[in-house]
């Protein structure tokens, strides 16, 4: 039998899409985005990076294999909300703990099943990522979008999305007693960490505006800086912090992280008219020549033209449409990447990125020593 709409998904230029709802029915502003992957719905929901966003998913399909203990990005969702074709009620798989439903209403997440995906993806492409209200279909247009005018959109993602605390996680490998690396969670991915840990560093886990100085007394052999939600621009004091460690450590970003870089080194960033996410991007590795296929979440890229005399070089290459995938400082041991290479739809095109890191602390490592007994 078919379900009768009852949820709308207003636009703030007035344009309507209808359809029925799921998970929380609570009304819900949001900025609209589309994602083209055709899998990692439960990554997508649990990922920080996404914090005050409702996502479009473009592969009409939606929740067919459950939600999997284990495979959350974080451990409370930020997301607004889901728009999807069709969400499936009854998934198939030995690994499943709970629908997408289930998961979704734990979590305060909206969803909206039902309406044309490829209709409300053509709309954002064309005319830009906007603001939009999940509402009951009962609201009239008018007053959805007064709300939505009188609606002020945040600046403080990341401050809601990075930890609390600091907190440690031991190496993989059982290398206790190492010198750490210090990550500087802006929302950072649970994946990231694994990769991290993967190749022997124990780490500790600081909070997105941690002060140089507060960074310096753990030691670490290196820093990485992670992903995170929002404009780049208003996290200055993790770039301040980025700015006052350069060349002292091999510094690694991804994605958030490497926006903040470049802006720490004076380079420009700008907001993409519908930004990039999905699975499926298309870089090239400027050295090597070499095509990775790459998972991308961003809103924000980074000016071309604004790297020059920075003294950062650009490494990598969006194929799509030519934006800034990668750069590097090799004076100052420092590199970024746009895209995810912990996410693995190549599969595994883009994790020498990790092993380069711990190539870098190496050599960093060997040169103090060096240094030390000179």
């Amino acid at each position: 039998m078919e379900r009768r709409y009852d949820r709308k998904l207003v636009l703030e230029d007035g344009t309507v899409f209808e359809g029925y709802g799921f998970g929380s029915s609570e009304d819900k502003f949001a900025e609209l985005v589309f994602n083209t992957s055709m899998a990692g719905y439960q990554e997508i929901l649990t990922d920080r990076s996404y914090t005050d966003q409702a996502v479009v998913m473009t592969y009409p399909l939606i929740g067919n294999y459950g939600i999997c203990a284990g495979d959350d990005e974080s451990d409370t969702p930020m997301i607004k909300a889901l728009i999807v074709r069709q969400f499936c009620e009854e998934p198939s798989n030995f690994r499943c703990s709970k629908t997408i439903d289930q998961f979704m209403k734990k979590y305060g997440i909206a969803g909206m099943a039902g309406p044309d995906t490829r209709q409300i993806t053509r709309h954002i492409r064309d005319r830009g990522s906007c603001k939009a209200l999940i509402v009951s279909s009962d609201t009239d247009n008018n007053e959805a979008l007064r709300l939505l005018g009188e609606h002020a959109s945040a600046t403080d993602q990341v401050a809601r999305a990075s930890t609390k605390d600091i907190y440690r996680l031991e190496s993989e490998k059982g290398a206790a007693g190492s010198r750490p690396v210090l990550v500087i969670d802006c929302g950072i991915k649970k994946n990231i960490l694994r990769m991290l840990t993967k190749r022997g560093y124990p780490l500790v886990v600081v909070p997105w505006d941690t002060p140089a100085s507060k960074i310096l007394e753990y030691d670490p052999c290196g820093v990485f800086v992670s992903n995170g939600p929002g404009d780049p621009a208003d996290c200055v004091p993790t770039i301040s912090t980025i700015r006052e460690l350069k060349g002292a450590l091999p510094i690694f970003g991804i994605c958030l992280g490497h926006q903040m870089i470049c802006l720490a080194y004076g380079a420009k960033t700008y907001k993409l008219k519908f930004g990039h996410r999905g699975g499926n991007h298309p870089v090239k590795n400027i050295r090597t020549g070499k095509i990775e296929i790459t998972s991308q979440n961003h809103s924000y890229a980074v000016v071309p033209e604004s790297l020059a005399g920075t003294g950062l070089e650009m490494t990598h290459i969006n194929l799509l449409d030519d934006t800034v995938e990668g750069v590097e400082c090799q004076k100052d041991m420092i590199f970024s990447v746009q895209y995810h290479p912990e996410s693995a739809p190549g599969p595994c095109d883009s994790e020498y990125l990790f092993d380069r890191f711990s190539d870098l602390i190496r050599d960093f490592e060997a040169a103090k020593g060096r240094s030390e007994n000179a």
